[in-house]
């Protein structure tokens, strides 16, 4: 059913280790790595995300909003990432450094832009684990979810189901309890949620009630029942 994923790029980064465990109900922890050239922010990297990978038990679901990322993503599966993903924007090779990452252990994904349509990469999704919609432009926090990505999350989908795949889809970007279960309605599956968790009193407490939320949406949308 459904997974959530804290993004961490809400969390207090002077406690992230502290902030780690306070999800630890949390099916994985999404790391935002910026380079300040692909976004226009800058974030942190592979030391980082080898110490987060020592510091908790929950599997780390690391974002590369970065430039060469065919350089670069191998090395986050390295530092203990359990799943990287990559720009289709960004990346040279996608096919290729799917594989790469396939191969070095983890779960390959690829992300979209609110401008990049998914259609011509039809092709190309058997070779990934998961895609992620981003439901906001990446490089920021705290941005109000774009309505208007929902035909997009349920048009993939629907490519998605089509090739009868074992595709997570990810969405990203204002994910919170007025929104996640339009999202869950469309198609996604897999929810990355920051300032909604680690704004909350109990971070713990909202990764469980987004997931209730979801799951409950899930269980009867028609794309999830045809399946």
């Amino acid at each position: 059913m459904a997974q959530i994923n804290p993004s961490i790029l809400s969390a207090d980064f002077a406690r992230l280790a502290e902030e780690a465990r306070a999800v630890e109900g949390a099916d994985w922890l999404h790391v935002d790595v910026m380079d300040n050239h692909f976004v226009p922010n800058l974030t942190l990297g592979v030391p980082v995300v080898e110490s987060l990978s020592r510091a908790t038990d929950t599997p780390l679901d690391c974002h590369l909003m970065i430039e060469d990322p065919d350089r670069w993503a191998p090395q986050y599966v390295e530092a203990g990432a359990g799943s990287v993903t990559f720009h289709a924007e960004a990346a040279a090779a996608p096919v290729r450094l799917a594989r790469e990452i396939r191969s070095k252990g983890a779960r390959a994904a690829m992300a979209l832009k609110p401008a990049t349509p998914v259609e011509p990469y039809e092709d190309l999704l058997p070779e990934l684990d998961m895609l992620l919609v981003m439901t906001v432009e990446p490089g920021f926090g705290g941005q109000a979810f774009l309505d208007i990505m929902l035909p997009k999350i349920r048009r993939t989908r629907e490519l998605i189901n089509k090739h009868g795949l074992e595709l997570w889809l990810q969405v990203d970007g204002g994910v919170s309890e007025s929104t996640i279960e339009r999202c869950a309605e469309a198609g996604a599956d897999v929810f990355v949620a920051g300032s909604a968790v680690y704004g909350a009193e109990d971070p713990a407490q909202a990764v469980r009630t987004l997931r209730r939320q979801a799951d409950r949406t899930i269980a009867s949308a028609p794309w999830a029942c045809n399946h």
